[in-house]
């Protein structure tokens, strides 16, 4: 069975820690992505089940209220519009996502084991041109015409060519690690 993504359903949070010495001068920021598109297959040997996804990196939402309001305390809501306009710029500059360059990111299933009640995902992820297989847990449910799939995992960004951001020689940084959480609701076709 195919199934399409709605991006409508769907969202994808990227969660950017501060650090550094002067880390308490920064702030922890929420991406969020709710124009995830792509297409999942699900076949009756789950193995050769799979998926191919993809999101524009200019329309990452930087630090929307909600989402932070849900991220927790390490997240506090008000953060000034020149701050979220000054994280997009250093975001899309050629040392981070290059936006200009690379626009899109792209998700596709490496491997697939396991079951619809307990899989065991690799994707290969792509940011920029560099390309590595990262396992995503995650927890499928279908029901009737839609199937969901949610779950979190941790990347590196040094591991895609990107140069977290930092300034006065990393006294104020972002840390290099990048935690990523998604719910993806897919529609049959």
């Amino acid at each position: 069975m195919l199934y399409q993504i709605d991006p409508q359903a769907s969202v994808l949070h990227i969660f950017v820690y501060r650090g550094g010495t002067f880390a308490r001068l920064g702030h922890n920021h929420v991406m969020t992505s709710k124009s995830v598109q792509g297409r999942v297959w699900m076949r009756s040997q789950f193995a050769s089940s799979g998926f191919e996804l993809s999101f524009p990196v200019a329309n990452l939402i930087v630090d929307d209220p909600d989402a932070r309001r849900a991220a927790g305390t390490d997240f506090p809501p008000d953060i000034p519009d020149a701050d979220k306009e000054g994280t997009r710029k250093n975001m899309l500059r050629k040392e981070v996502l290059d936006g200009e360059s690379y626009p899109n990111v792209t998700v596709k299933s490496a491997t697939v084991e396991g079951s619809v009640q307990a899989p065991k995902i690799t994707a290969r992820i792509t940011i920029k041109n560099a390309s590595r297989d990262v396992v995503v847990p995650a927890t499928i449910v279908m029901n009737g015409e839609r199937l969901t799939a949610s779950g979190e995992f941790e990347i590196l960004q040094t591991d895609f060519g990107m140069k977290p951001f930092s300034v006065a020689l990393g006294a104020l940084e972002v840390q290099d690690r990048l935690r990523v959480r998604f719910n993806l609701v897919a529609a049959k076709r």
